[in-house]
């Protein structure tokens, strides 16, 4: 049991390190900030409409990014007089807003995609272009990869995953216009950069759409997933028979990293009241311990008023 509330600390000390995600956060504002000024300049001299759309969508991993760092130290903030539940939502808030802007920079990318095809594109210095782009895509893929997405799984951060996916569609435009300024370099037919663009910026879209609809699952609500849930369960049946006769009306949600579980459990009705509660307090440290950086209530009622579980 020692060794079990050691790994539940170790977890839930990583899920509470607002430092390390305001680290990996800091990060991915100072890439981004760097690439926008590449790209920016390349794009300019280029005249490749795909590059300037590229520096465009790393300006709204810029916001996303700054956006992140800010939502990781607000839901750090413990509860207060107006937000008696905590601050941890910020967090899911945040990665709708970044989901949202992942799909208003695809969008822009479109429309100047659509106009370059109708008035004719005109693109120079093609291999600098190649190159501000694959670097503009290893630099992101190693921000994502080996920065952003291992500190949000370590923390359960959801303004992290959601900045590490928005970096992630960026090394797939990246290396898309790329691929499409090379064919330009092969072909002479410059409408591939264009068309390039605007075929990552579907693929923009659907990162998009999974980011918002993550997010709002947490906004809404949603129950813990099933495993998370069987765990408690088993927590708690452990002690049937031991300390309870049973439970039921079990409830529980997430908010940032933090989770919310109630549920009702029977005892007998001849338990003295601090008795009762004791009772109550042990199945609460159980559960923290089975589903760490958990907030839980346990209500108690007398055998009498058992009922099926889960109900």
């Amino acid at each position: 049991m020692g060794l079990d509330d050691a790994r539940a600390r170790d977890v839930t000390s990583d899920l509470t390190n607002t430092r390390l995600k305001s680290r990996a956060a800091a990060v991915s504002i100072a890439s981004n900030s760097a690439l926008i000024v590449f790209k920016l300049v390349v794009g300019i001299m280029s005249g490749s409409i795909a590059i300037i759309s590229e520096a465009l969508h790393s300006g709204s991993d810029l916001v996303a990014a700054i956006i992140a760092f800010y939502s990781v130290r607000k839901a750090a903030e413990p509860p207060d007089l107006h937000h008696h539940y905590g601050h941890e939502k910020v967090e899911n808030l945040s990665g709708v807003i970044e989901a949202l802007l992942i799909i208003a920079a695809a969008g822009v990318i479109i429309y100047e995609g659509i106009l370059k095809i109708i008035s004719g594109p005109h693109i120079d210095h093609i291999w600098l272009g190649i190159t501000v782009m694959l670097v503009s895509g290893v630099v992101n893929l190693v921000v994502s990869k080996k920065v952003l997405y291992p500190v949000a799984r370590r923390t359960q951060s959801a303004a992290l995953e959601a900045d590490a996916a928005h970096l992630l569609t960026d090394v797939y435009t990246s290396f898309g216009v790329a691929g499409g300024l090379l064919l330009v370099k092969l072909t002479g037919w410059e409408l591939f950069d264009p068309i390039a663009a605007i075929a990552v910026a579907v693929l923009i879209i659907r990162t998009g759409y999974h980011l918002v609809v993550q997010s709002t699952k947490v906004l809404l609500d949603q129950t813990l997933p099933e495993e998370e849930l069987e765990e408690i369960r088993r927590c708690v049946t452990d002690h049937r028979g031991d300390l309870i006769w049973g439970y039921h009306k079990l409830r529980a949600r997430q908010a940032g990293s933090r989770r919310h579980i109630d549920l009702h459990i029977t005892v007998d009705e001849t338990l003295t009241v601090a008795a009762a509660h004791e009772t109550a307090e042990h199945i609460a440290a159980d559960i923290r311990a089975c589903v760490p950086n958990a907030d839980v209530l346990v209500h108690i009622e007398p055998r009498s008023h058992e009922r099926v579980d889960g109900t």
